[in-house]
């Protein structure tokens, strides 16, 4: 992996609005995406979604400033943060795909999991 991507947002419609904002903005690809349901009260909504994306460093760089700036305009922004050159256990870590964790998903196309490749 050449660099690796996250932002944080508020919502699952605004995370899938940014990542397709950040693919539509560089050359990356959208590799998970991971949800957190916040304990505390007072969140604008009561989801957390994290975008994770890859691809050349300068490519990551400009999709991540491309949705903080979105998210940022919406109000639905927490933090995001670029890795260039992640340590391998890091890399390991970007690819846990939490969305597929409970029972509602198990349909999802081979492709999405990365099963299609025989």
């Amino acid at each position: 992996m050449k660099a690796l991507g996250m932002i944080e947002v508020y919502g699952f419609s605004h995370a899938v609005a940014v990542a397709d904002l950040a693919a539509k903005t560089a050359d990356i690809k959208v590799i998970a995406f991971d949800r957190n349901r916040p304990f505390a009260p007072g969140f604008p909504v009561p989801l957390i979604m994290e975008v994770k994306i890859e691809g050349e460093t300068a490519a990551v760089q400009a999709a991540i400033e491309a949705a903080a700036e979105y998210s940022k305009s919406k109000g639905k922004y927490i933090v995001h943060h670029v890795i260039p050159r992640p340590a391998e256990s890091v890399e390991k870590m970007a690819y846990l795909l939490d969305i597929n964790k409970d029972k509602f998903n198990k349909k999802l196309p081979k492709s999405f999991l990365g099963k299609d490749k025989a």
